[in-house]
Formats: C-alpha cells, structure tokens, sequence
C-alpha cells in the first residue's frame, strides 16, 4: 500500500514537472495543426485593426494551415486562449508584442503602428518575408510556440518612410508590409508638392503685365523664381494655398517651394534680405514664414534645394518643414565622407527647427538601369538622417524600375524602418530568398562592384552621371566580362524556373545595359558595335544585336518602358542602338581624320576635337563622345587627307532641354580642297525647333546629300541658340550644343 502512495505521489510530481516545464517553454498558438486560441479586437476597431487581424489569420493559414477565428469581443465563458490586436495607450508610433498569461497581445499606438505590429510580429517570430509583390518566404509549420518572456516594443526614430517605387505606390498591401508610404507626399494637396512657385503665379498669367513679381536678373525680370519681397507676390500665394486648402479640406501639407532652377531674384530688397542671412535661404525663410502664419493648423512644406540649402539665421515657423535635398553629393561613398557641405548643412538646420525633412536620392537619374555601386552608403545615410532628428525621409529611387529595383525598394523599406539593422545580412536574405539558387552569384556582382568603386576614392558617383564615366573603374572590360559571367551563372542555376530566371534577367539589365553602351564607345575588342570579316567588310557586331534583343524583351516582359528622367524611353533607347548599329557600320572616309576646331568647347569629351570621327557614337547622355559649346557655335573642319569624291554629310546632336543643352538651330557644310576657300554645300534647319513641350531628351542627325562633289576639307558649322528661351528656367544663361560623330561619303 504504501509503495503504491509513493508511486502516486512521484508521478504527481512528475506530471506537475512537465507542465511547470512546459509552461516554461512557452505557449503554443498553433500546435501540432491546432490551435486553441481566437484573435480577437475591439468592438470599435478602426478599418486598419480589422485589417491587421485578416492579415495575421491569413498568414497563420498560410504557415499551419490552420484557420482561427476572428471575434469582435472577447468572451471569457469560451475557454478560447485570446490573441488580441488593438490600439493601445501609447506612442502612436509604438508596436509592442507581449506575451500575458496564455495570451498575446500585439498593439500599437495607432491603427497603423497596429498593421505594423502585425507584420513585425510574422517577421520577427515566424520568419515571414516579402521581398515584392509578388515573391515572399513562408514557413510550413505543424506548430508556432512563443518564449512566456516574450515583451517587445519598438518606435521607429522615422515616423514617415517613403520608397519611391511603383512597387510601394502599385500595392498598398505589400507597401504596409514593408512599413512604407503608398505615395511620394503623404498628405500633400494634389498637384502642390514641390516646386509649386510657377504654379502659384504662372509666368503665362502675369509675366507680360506683371514682371515685377519675378526674379530680377542681371538688370532683367525673367520668370524663374519669384520677387519674394514684392507684397503681392505674397498676398497672391496666401489665396493660393488658402483656395488649395479649401478644395482639398483633408489634406495637411502644402508645398511653398522654389522651382527648379538656380535663377533666384537679385533685386535690391531680397539681395539684401540674404546678405543679412548669410544665405538666399534667409529671404526664402521670412517669405514662407508669413504665408504659414495664416495658416497655424496646418503644414507649410518648402526646400532647402540648392542655393537655398544653406542654412539662414531666421528660425523657421513652428509649421514649417524644411525639405533638405542631396542632389549634388557624390554616391561612391557616405555623405560625411563625400558630401561634407551637405552634412554641415543638415547639422545647421537642425540648430534651427525639429522639423526636417529629408528627400535623398538614391539611383542614376539619367540612366536607370545602369550599374550604380552605392548600396553600400544607403545605411550610413539613413543613420546621419536619423541623428539630425529627420523624422520624414524620402528616399527618391526611381518610381519606375532601375537596376535592381527589387532589392533597392527592399533594403531601403528595411533601413528606414530600423537604420540600425545589418544591411548586408538583409542584402543576403533578399538575394536568396528572391532570386533562390541564382542569388549567390547576384550577390557576388552586388559585392564585387562595390568593392571596386571603394578601390576607387577619386570617381565621383552622380546622379547625372553615364556608365561611360566608370569604364576605366568599376565599369572595366575585364570586370564586365566578370559580372557578365555571373549573371550567365545566375540564369543556368535556375534554367528550369522561369519566374525566378526571370528576374534575374532583370537584375543583369544594369549589366547588359552598361554593355551595350561599352560597345556605342568602341572600348575593346571585346566591346564594338561592328567587326571586320576576312574580306576587310565591317559587319553588325552579333554580340551586341544579342544583347539588345534580350534588353528589350526583357523590359517589355517586365513593363520597364522609361530609361531616365527625360521621358527616354526603351523603345526609344532600341531604337537609337538600332541607329548606331546601322551609322557604325556606314562607309565613313572621315573616321579617324584629322578635326580642326575653330570655335573652343568647354569641359566634355575632354575638349578633344577627335570625338567627332573616332568612330565612337555618343547616347543619350553627354558624358561620353559628346563634344560640348557653351553659349556658342561649333565651328570645325575635317581634313580628308586627299581630295575624294563624297555625296553626303551628316552629324548628329544632342538634346536634353532640362540640362540646357539644345538642338542648334541650323548646321551649314562647306567644302574646300585648300582649306582656305570655301564652298556651301547647304544648310540644314533644326526640324524640331525648341517649345515647351519639346521632347526633352533627343538625338537629331543633320544630313545633308548633294551631287557628287571631289574635296579635302569639310567645315561643318552648327549654329547655337546661344541662350535658352524667356520662359525656360535657364534663362539669361548660356545654352549648349553637344554634336558627335561626323560621317562623310
């Protein structure tokens, strides 16, 4: 008898070991495909609790199949063991995760701290990941135990995170999953986000009867910015932003902004104003101040964008946000480390106000998808941001697909969220997760390029930069060859995987793209648009008609239609390498001919007049084999090196009218077989005369045939227009001419 007590007795305490054991090892939301609890919310939950308890009973589904109910109301007769997501009475940005009882609570500060909880939570604890919006990792799992000492709270340092990419603005689902703003400016009125002066005062109402209200340039009123201390300028832009205000009563934020352009007034009372200030900012600052006096409830939004970026002595208004822009740093490396100015800057204007705005920029401008090594400064810049007190970044990617937009839009979201995560495991987990067996390779191109841009501190990264720039750097023919195999390693690893292959192909877009523009250039043997059979006959080069049919059918598979900024699109790039094919292979007797200028260039192509019959074709940017006047004519003769018979002449120029650089309005050919006196051949008008609505990045190749004619020297002189138009925002400025290749048969 007693042996059997004792027996009862040891395996009481057995049987009560076990479960204080278990009940140490936590509780168990999901357990071996069951589950005995039910989310529950708040009788009055806002859409955004509601939301975040379908998306944790979705994901819970997805991860053990297992489906647990949502209640409006906790019912504590049930038995049911309770998962409750709801508002709490903390920060409105705070998310806290915490285990009470045999319960889980997962809240926040607000409906949208609430969702981001949620989606910590399914990151964080069940291993969840959404890499886009239509690739993410999911668990399989029978069943889900939380440690009882879970108790997690984090408020994000940045309160407004914007990515801007079409995935985030395309799919507000995915763009709550990556804890972002589904648009540029959050809160703004419509059509008054940045750069709103000309909206605010149109030049076409009031420049004629008003000049007064603009800037006042070397003598001249011309309408590129506003008379900030003209009294009406200000009385017009209060009714503006208050008739803005009205017809959009919901929104918060309305942008008071100078326009894009430097060409700021100089009038005696502003010029004035800033040399007290110390800055053009002092006049911009007491400006905008005045206008949100009028209206205390709500935000003024303006830039500190250039010449106004430096900070003035006047404290900005209680409402006033202050948006600094990094357009002019270097990209190679962190901005403390390449943009000092920039960083003075920020630390300045953090002296003056806590209400900071950050619109950084973070691809190539004028290339999109060109290889652009500056991941590595992504993280060091979110957390200089962040240590100034900017609580609202915008990080200007591209809205329209870039090199390796996935991944940027990815680790961007990430960092903003958390600044202090590590970004190369993130970088890691993205490549392996969203490209699967072809991730090490697109990881080892993310790796190799960066490493050697740092091997080189001289080369200036910029936002309106070319690959043309980095073909002596990270852009080498060796190393292209190098990333080119990686990516053909890449695409065999997943050849059996056509979703996976490709977005590979779209990763190594940056890659063929720099490529094709290695080959425009002539800068190896390995990289020409044309070669030369046994018969001395120059051909279309294959390797690059393969190349550019891929590009092409990739861009179109995964609706990539814009190349840069300027509205060039792809189908415009095809075309234009089309051209170039089709020009390269062209007989030409003046290639490699001796050029003579008779008018100067400035700055491009290394001022070398060779560019123009190198054989080397310029695209649609003028960094490279663009042969660049200034606020004059082009003026050059070709020596031939012996009289020959020719029929036709042809250059080809360059437009890109938001950089100033404009068609020439005619371009005349002469001819001469002593280089002293010459003959007209003809002249040529600009088809496509500069209007505002002029495409803004172009080429247009001056052709001209005559009959057959026997000389030695052709002048070519393009005719400049010298300066922009009244109403283009460089006016009063000189304009460019950019001309290339020279072709003569």
């Amino acid at each position: 008898m007693k042996v059997k007590l004792i027996k009862s007795i040891l395996f009481s305490i057995l049987l009560l070991t076990n479960m204080l054991s278990c009940k140490e090892k936590g509780i168990f939301l999901v357990e071996n495909g069951t589950s005995e609890y039910e989310i529950v919310t708040d009788k009055d939950a806002g859409k955004d609790v509601l939301f975040a308890a379908s998306e944790l009973q979705n994901y819970l589904q997805k991860i053990t199949k297992v489906e647990i109910s949502i209640n409006s109301e906790a019912k504590e007769y049930d038995n049911k063991k309770k998962i409750f997501i709801k508002k709490l009475d903390t920060d409105p940005n705070e998310i806290k995760i915490r285990i009470d009882g045999e319960n889980l609570i997962i809240g926040g500060g607000s409906g949208h701290a609430v969702k981001n909880a949620v989606y910590v939570f399914l990151e964080k604890y069940l291993d969840c990941e959404w890499y886009a919006p239509d690739a993410e990792k999911i668990p399989d799992l029978k069943t889900i135990s939380l440690a009882r000492s879970l108790n997690y709270s984090y408020t994000p340092e940045i309160t407004t995170r914007t990515v801007h990419s079409r995935l985030f603005y395309n799919d507000s689902i995915f763009a709550g999953k990556l804890k972002v703003t589904t648009e540029s400016f959050p809160h703004y009125v419509p059509g008054a986000k940045v750069h709103t002066f000309h909206r605010f005062i149109p030049e076409e109402k009031f420049y004629n009867e008003h000049p007064e209200y603009f800037s006042l340039r070397n003598g001249k009123r011309i309408p590129t910015q506003l008379c900030l201390t003209n009294k009406k300028v200000l009385e017009i832009v209060k009714d503006s932003v208050a008739a803005l205000f009205k017809r959009y009563p919901d929104a918060t934020v309305i942008s008071v902004s100078q326009d894009d352009n430097t060409q700021y007034c100089t009038c005696d009372q502003c010029s004035k104003i800033d040399e007290e200030e110390g800055s053009p900012s002092g006049s911009m600052i007491q400006f905008v101040n005045k206008v949100a006096a009028k209206f205390p409830d709500r935000t003024i939004s303006t830039l500190a964008y250039q010449y106004t970026r430096k900070p003035c002595k006047t404290k900005p208004a209680d409402n006033v946000l202050i948006t600094l822009c990094s357009i002019e740093c270097d990209r190679s490396a962190s901005i403390t480390e390449k943009c000092t100015a920039f960083a003075d800057d920020i630390r300045g204007w953090n002296k003056l106000t806590d209400n900071i705005r950050i619109w950084d920029y973070t691809t190539q401008f004028t290339n999109f998808l060109a290889p652009f090594p500056n991941i590595h400064t992504l993280q060091p810049n979110i957390q200089f941001f962040r240590d100034n007190h900017a609580k609202w970044i915008f990080e200007q990617h591209s809205s329209n697909p870039s090199e390796l937009f996935a991944l940027r839009s990815y680790l961007t979201a990430k960092l903003l969220w958390n600044p202090d995560d590590n970004a190369d495991e993130i970088i890691t987990e993205f490549t392996n997760g969203y490209y699967e067996e072809a991730g090490v390779y697109v990881k080892k191109y993310i790796d190799l390029i960066h490493q050697k841009i740092k091997e080189d501190p001289d080369f200036f990264l910029f936002l309106y930069g070319d690959p043309s720039q980095a073909f002596d750097s990270f852009l080498s023919p060796e190393l292209l060859n190098t990333y080119n195999d990686f990516f053909n390693k890449a695409e065999a690893a997943v050849s059996k995987k056509p979703i996976i292959r490709q977005r590979v192909k779209e990763a190594r877009l940056g890659v063929d793209y720099a490529i094709l523009e290695a080959c425009r250039k002539n800068i190896s043997k390995d990289f020409t648009l044309v070669i030369v059979d046994d018969q001395e006959i120059k051909k279309k080069n294959p390797f690059v008609e393969d190349k550019l049919n891929g590009f092409i059918s990739v861009c179109e598979k995964a609706d990539i239609t814009m190349m840069n900024e300027m509205r060039f699109t792809v189908e415009d790039y095809y075309s234009s390498c089309k051209k170039a094919l089709e020009v390269a292979t062209k007989p030409n007797k003046a290639l490699g001919k001796k050029v003579t200028l008779l008018t100067k260039p400035k700055k491009y192509a290394k001022e070398d007049p060779q560019v123009l019959t190198d054989g080397a074709l310029g695209g649609n940017g003028f960094y490279a084999n663009w042969l660049g006047f200034e606020g004059n004519n082009l003026e050059a003769v070709i020596d031939l090196g012996e009289s020959q018979e020719i029929s036709t002449v042809s250059t080809a120029f360059l437009q890109v009218t938001n950089h100033v650089v404009f068609f020439p309005l005619e371009v005349t050919y002469y001819y001469s077989n002593d280089n002293k006196n010459f003959k007209k051949l003809g002249t040529i008008k600009n088809k496509d005369p500069l209007i505002k609505k002029s495409k803004v990045n172009d080429i247009q190749y001056f052709n001209i045939k005559f009959p057959e004619v026997k000389v030695r020297y052709i002048k070519v002189k393009a005719k400049s227009m010298k300066t922009p138009p009244y109403w283009h925002h460089a006016a009063g400025q000189p304009s460019w001419i950019f001309a290339d290749e020279v072709l003569i048969d």
